[in-house]
C-alpha cells in the first residue's frame, strides 16, 4: 500500500484507528493457530458505516481485507494471508438493545462473548453457547466460525441462536438479514450462509441473539474410570438411556495430569479418563437425570463418582476443564489442537483411533472435549523444532481427519477450516461440494478480497 492509501483509511478512521508501521502490526498477524503474516495496515472500526467506507475503497483499490475480532480462533481464520488490510473489530463492542420480553439481546460484533450473560442474568436469562475462549472470543468471531462450547449437548451452538445480523458485503452495501421474530422464512435463510463463513462473504457489524431462561437447577458430578474406553462407552450409554445432560465433558489421563501439574483441581492423576457431566432444568427432572446418569457410568468401568455438594465444588471441578488448553501447553514447546467429530455412538471408537494414531506415530497427545456431542480435541504436544517429530506429527493428522471421515465424522466441529484444515476439506465434502462453495464466494465477492485463501482456494487462487 502507497501512502496516499493509508492516508485516505486516515480519513475514514482517524489517525489513531490506523496502523501502518511494522512494530505495531505484529500482534495482527497471527491468531491462536501457528501462521504468521504480516498485514500492510490495520483499522479499528466503530461504526458500520466506516466498514462499508473501507471496502468501497479495498474494492476500489483491489485491496485485499481480513476482518479480526480477539485473535483467539484456532484455524488461521484471521491472518492477513494476502497481507493487506486487517479490519479489528474489538472497538465494535456495545450493546445495542436488550429486549427480555422476546428473550433477545442486539449486539455489536466485537462484543465479547461474556459480557452477554451478566446483562441477561439481570432478567433470569442466558446466552447457551459458551466457547473455551468465551472469556475473549467476541460474538462475531463467534458466529463467523459457529462456535459451539461446553453446552453444545443439550443447547445447541451459535447457529441456534442468531436471529438477525446486520452485514457489510464486500462492495460496500450494508444489508440486514433474518429477522426478530419466532417464525421467519421470507426468502433465503440468508443468516444462515453467514454463520460458518468465516469471514469469506462480509463483515457482520451487529448481530441478534436469542435467549433462554437460567435453569432453575444444575446437578454437577465426576464419574472416574478405570479405562478410556469405559468412559468413552458411558457416554454413548448415557445419551442411549434417555439423558440429556447440559454439559459431559471427558479428559484423558495426559490431559488430567497436564490440569494438576498446571493447578490443583482435585482432579485424580491415576485415573484413565474421567467426564465431567452436568444436568439442569427444574430440581427434581436434574436429580433424577444424574441418577440414570450415575447407572450407566457403574456398567463402564467407573470407579468413582462423586457430586458437587455446592457451587463451589462445581467451580472447582469446571476451573479444571476450562484450563485443559493451557495446561498441555505447559507439557512441551509446543501444541497443535483439534477438533475431529463424530456421532456419539461412534466415540469409543474414534477414542481408541486417536490412542492407537499416537501410538503408530509415536506422539504424545493429550483428549479432551466435548464428548456428549462427539466433539474431541486431540491435543499433539510437539517441539516444532524437532522436525522428526514433526514429520510424524503431520503424519498422524492426515490420519486423524481421514479416521473421522471414515466413522462418518467431520473433520472440525467448532474451530473451522481457515487455513489449518483446508488441505483436507475435498476428502470430506468432495470436488461438488468444494465447487459450490467457490461459486457462492464468487457471487457475493468476484474479485476476491475479502479473507482469500481460507477454507478454500478459487479457481485462480494459488494453493498456500
Amino acid at each position: 500500500m502507497n501512502n496516499s492509501q493509508i492516508e485516505e483509511l486516515k480519513a475514514i478512521f482517524g489517525d489513531s484507528e490506523v496502523l501502518s508501521d511494522v512494530e505495531d502490526m505484529v500482534a495482527y498477524s497471527y491468531d491462536a493457530s501457528h501462521a504468521e503474516i504480516q498485514p500492510e495496515a490495520v483499522v479499528f472500526a466503530t461504526t458500520t458505516e466506516q466498514v462499508s467506507q473501507l471496502m468501497k475503497f479495498a474494492y476500489r483499490e483491489k485491496i485485499c481485507v481480513t476482518p479480526r475480532g480477539q485473535g483467539s480462533g484456532l484455524s488461521g481464520g484471521s491472518v492477513p494471508l494476502k497481507k493487506g488490510i486487517v479490519l479489528c473489530m474489538d472497538k465494535f463492542n456495545k450493546v445495542i438493545n436488550f429486549d427480555p420480553a422476546n428473550r433477545l439481546i442486539t449486539v455489536e460484533a466485537g462484543l465479547t462473548t461474556s459480557e452477554i450473560d451478566p446483562i441477561a442474568a439481570e432478567a433470569n436469562l442466558f446466552y447457551p453457547p459458551d466457547p473455551g475462549s468465551v472469556a475473549f472470543s467476541t460474538i462475531g468471531g463467534n458466529v463467523a466460525e459457529n462456535a459451539g462450547g461446553l453446552r453444545g449437548l443439550k443447547y445447541g451452538v451459535t447457529k441456534d441462536y442468531v436471529k438477525m445480523m446486520k452485514v457489510v458485503l464486500p462492495q460496500g452495501d450494508i444489508v440486514t438479514l433474518g429477522n426478530k421474530c419466532v417464525k421467519h422464512v421470507a426468502g433465503f435463510n440468508m443468516e444462515g450462509i453467514f454463520v460458518g463463513s468465516e469471514g469469506l462473504l462480509g463483515v457482520m457489524t451487529e448481530i441478534t441473539l436469542a435467549l433462554l431462561p437460567i435453569p432453575e437447577h444444575r446437578e454437577s458430578a465426576l464419574a472416574v474410570f478405570e479405562t478410556i474406553d469405559g468412559a468413552a462407552q458411558a457416554v454413548s450409554d448415557i445419551i442411549a438411556a434417555g439423558v440429556t445432560p447440559s454439559t459431559m465433558e471427558f479428559m484423558d489421563k495426559a490431559t488430567i495430569n497436564a490440569i494438576q501439574n498446571f493447578k490443583d483441581c482435585g482432579l485424580p492423576c491415576d485415573a484413565a479418563a474421567v467426564l465431567l457431566i452436568e444436568t439442569d432444568g427444574n430440581k427434581s427432572a436434574a436429580i433424577a437425570d444424574m441418577a440414570k446418569v450415575e447407572i450407566q457410568v457403574a456398567k463402564n468401568d467407573c470407579r468413582d463418582f462423586s457430586r458437587a455438594k455446592n457451587t463451589a465444588e462445581r467451580d472447582t471441578l469446571f476451573a479444571g476443564r476450562r484450563i485443559a488448553l493451557n495446561a498441555l501447553a505447559s507439557v512441551k514447546p509446543n501444541l497443535i489442537l483439534e477438533d475431529a467429530t463424530v456421532m456419539r455412538s461412534k466415540l469409543p471408537e474414534m477414542v481408541r483411533g486417536i490412542t492407537d494414531i499416537a501410538a503408530k506415530y509415536d506422539i504424545q497427545v493429550g483428549i479432551f472435549g466435548h464428548a456428549g456431542d462427539g466433539n474431541l480435541h486431540p491435543t499433539f504436544l510437539i517441539d516444532m523444532q524437532d522436525k522428526e517429530e514433526m514429520k510424524r506429527t503431520e503424519k498422524a493428522i492426515i490420519d486423524l481427519f481421514q479416521l473421522a471421515i471414515d466413522l462418518e465424522g467431520t473433520i472440525s466441529g467448532e474451530h473451522g477450516i481457515g487455513l489449518e484444515k483446508k488441505a483436507f476439506l475435498k476428502n470430506q465434502i468432495g470436488g461438488e461440494g468444494i465447487a459450490l462453495l467457490q461459486n457462492i464466494k464468487k457471487t457475493f465477492d468476484p474479485l476476491n478480497l475479502l479473507n482469500p485463501g481460507k477454507m478454500f482456494d478459487m479457481p485462480d487462487e494459488k494453493s498456500v
